[in-house]
């Protein structure tokens, strides 16, 4: 296997510059708004302004969860302070999810899933946004794939976090509609958000959700929604083909997976079905069903790479790279530092991209900025072969 040092060819920001840059942060406004939509009023959190052209870091939760419970771990973590340095963010929580909410009215129809994601372009107009970076989890990754699909000009990039755009199997349905006889809703969104194993190992962090659950959620407007996403239709993506006109994602996209979340299974299978030069697939070792809480530092890293790689932030802080290649052209690059290992762009807004074989673990994604960039946080090694069809580059973290 060969070694090839790589030398960032900016300066990066030293660490005295970034106490500085974490109190700014602090200091950005925090704004709430009300959209209003053909559903009611949408409850969005604007922090920062902003800036110019630049797209706006839009974040939807997934059931159970709000802007707050869903996000705070990650946008309050310290390596955070230098993305919103350079983006504003945008929080939408769903109809009646948001702290407080008010009870809807008896007979109120929720949105479906489609009807929901046509509210993101009325918040767009809202805030006079032209483009987003979706970040979503669960059923607000579906959304904003959704959304992508039917306004592809809105969306520059996405990071999806237990997506699965596939509808409810007949099974999942009829599972769902008995256990719903016999638990509660908290317990069905315990077993959405975390695996079993995470269940039993984690006792307390699973008691501190149920309770936020219980006591922080409406429990009429969350069964409302929680309908509302296992009634889900089909995204019907595929994988694009020479001389086809398949419904895919046309951004950059980036999959997060933790190893223990029960939402393993349809994020690998969602990878399949995405064009393996803008997509990869970030499956984080020792990590549950909430990735952005379990390891907000590695995932922070993530971000950086995929926001660089779309042609942003071209001098972030990183930690240095060392590249791994093997004979099929591959390539894997890994941290040489205590923190995640992961894959970045050569030189600034680069358009390479290595060829992939289809055992091929990891490669750049073409964008019309740069290179969509790869994570990876395994430790150094040789890259492991995938077995079986092609599919977009898959990164064990």
């Amino acid at each position: 296997m060969e070694e090839i040092q790589i030398v960032e060819t900016k300066p990066l920001l030293v660490d005295r510059e970034l106490p500085g840059l974490r109190e700014a942060v602090q200091q950005l406004a925090i704004k709430e708004h009300d959209v209003e939509t053909p559903y009611g009023r949408l409850h969005c959190t604007m922090q920062g302004v902003p800036k110019g052209e630049r797209p706006v870091i839009l974040t939807f939760h997934d059931i159970g969860l709000n802007h707050k419970t869903c996000w705070d771990s990650l946008f309050k973590n310290e390596d955070m302070a230098e993305i919103l340095h350079h983006f504003a963010v945008c929080h939408v929580d769903a109809l009646g999810q948001h702290e407080g909410a008010n009870t809807f009215s008896t007979g109120y129809e929720y949105p479906t899933m489609d009807e929901l994601s046509e509210t993101l372009p009325l918040v767009l107009k809202h805030f006079g946004l032209k483009s987003v970076i979706g970040l979503g989890m669960g059923a607000g990754a579906y959304m904003l794939t959704k959304f992508s699909l039917d306004y592809p000009k809105m969306v520059e990039g996405l990071v999806l976090i237990n997506i699965n755009p596939c509808a409810e199997g007949w099974m999942d349905w009829a599972a769902h509609k008995i256990s719903g006889w016999t638990h509660a809703i908290p317990d069905l969104v315990i077993s959405h958000l975390f695996g079993k194993e995470e269940i039993s190992r984690n006792q307390d962090m699973v008691a501190t959700y149920r309770h936020h659950v219980m006591k922080d959620m409406n429990q009429f407007n969350l069964q409302l929604f929680i309908k509302a996403y296992e009634s889900r239709r089909d995204l019907e993506i595929e994988r694009p083909v020479p001389g086809s006109n398949n419904r895919t994602i046309k951004c950059p996209s980036l999959l997060v997976v933790g190893d223990n979340s029960p939402a393993v299974e349809a994020v690998v299978e969602c990878n399949t079905k995405l064009d393996p030069t803008k997509a990869t697939l970030l499956k984080m070792a020792d990590c549950g069903g909430m990735p952005q809480n379990d390891q907000p530092g590695k995932l922070t890293e993530a971000l950086k790479y995929f926001i660089q790689g779309m042609g942003y932030m071209p001098s972030a802080s990183m930690t240095r790279l060392v590249r791994s290649r093997t004979a099929s052209g591959s390539s894997v690059t890994s941290f040489e530092g205590s923190r995640s290992r992961s894959h970045t762009h050569e030189g600034n807004r680069s358009r390479s991209h290595t060829n992939e074989g289809p055992r091929s673990r990891s490669h750049t994604a073409d964008h019309q900025r740069g290179t969509a960039p790869v994570a990876d946080a395994t430790p150094a090694a040789p890259p492991v072969s995938d077995q079986g069809m092609l599919k977009a580059p898959e990164v064990p973290c």
